[in-house]
């Protein structure tokens, strides 16, 4: 069985895509659907495209999940 290296995306920086890019708001809009300033919104938005970006180009697995601190 073949077994990828896994990229982890939070349900915020999925959250931050599917409204920048697949919506197609503006930071400002995204972020108060949100509730979060909008300087969090593009760091947020960022560290996504980010992990998204890896997991295409490397042949990733890209998994969305939440973060909760446990092991």
């Amino acid at each position: 069985m073949l077994y990828l290296e896994e990229v982890v995306l939070s349900i915020d920086e999925f959250e931050a895509i599917r409204l920048a890019d697949h919506k197609g708001l503006y930071h400002a809009a995204a972020a108060v659907e949100m509730n979060i300033s909008r300087a969090t919104f593009g760091r947020i938005l960022k560290q996504g495209r980010e992990k998204v970006a890896d997991a295409l180009v490397e042949g990733k697995a890209l998994k969305i999940a939440a973060l909760t601190g446990k092991a």
